[in-house]
């Protein structure tokens, strides 16, 4: 199994770095092949909405770093989308990602739709500062359906909240819960597999 991460944070080694990177080490223990994109190290720009994308046998004209991930993307059997919560939705950088999404997955609203086969695999993962995880949870629930209509198998993973109240690396319940929900994201493919 081919899964990537992207981080959709500018901190490198921040609380959404440190989370996607557990998720993905889970998954790694069983077997899986994984990358991690961050985008404190990507030049990617905003959509442009020119709509040449969808025009011409092209894709996406715009010539920035969201190639290397298009192109990785054409492999993964599974993403991690980490998305931290910034003035009550996701970070600037998880909506550029989203956006530029529409070079590769037409909504069902769209002209351009053509019916998926198979579903690629999206793990949503939200994390705030706020210690309520159901204080954002309508944004939560909408960005999940979003997702869906773009055509994505949709996995959540439970918000991690109350990130200032000490060093994410300490709380040893929350590692063990990401890794195991990594795992059981292989486990549960290669299960499938056999079936």
């Amino acid at each position: 199994m081919n899964i990537i991460g992207i981080i959709a944070s500018q901190r490198k080694e921040g609380n959404t770095a440190f989370i996607v990177n557990k998720l993905l080490e889970g998954a790694k223990d069983q077997g899986a092949k994984t990358q991690s994109f961050h985008f404190s190290d990507l030049n990617i720009n905003p959509c442009r909405g020119c709509m040449a994308c969808h025009k011409g046998a092209e894709g996406c004209v715009i010539k920035d770093d969201m190639q290397k991930i298009y192109e990785e993307m054409e492999h993964a059997d599974a993403i991690v989308l980490g998305l931290p919560i910034y003035m009550g939705q996701m970070s600037a950088q998880g909506k550029i990602f989203t956006d530029r999404l529409f070079a590769r997955f037409s909504p069902k609203f769209s002209p351009f739709f053509k019916e998926v086969v198979t579903k690629q695999k999206l793990v949503l993962s939200f994390n705030q500062g706020n210690p309520d995880a159901s204080l954002f949870k309508p944004y939560m629930d909408y960005t999940n359906h979003m997702f869906e209509i773009l055509e994505f198998d949709v996995r959540e993973v439970p918000v991690v909240t109350d990130l200032r109240s000490g060093a994410i690396d300490e709380r040893e319940d929350l590692c063990m819960s990401l890794k195991n929900f990594g795992s059981a994201l292989v486990l549960e493919e290669a299960h499938k597999s056999v079936s």
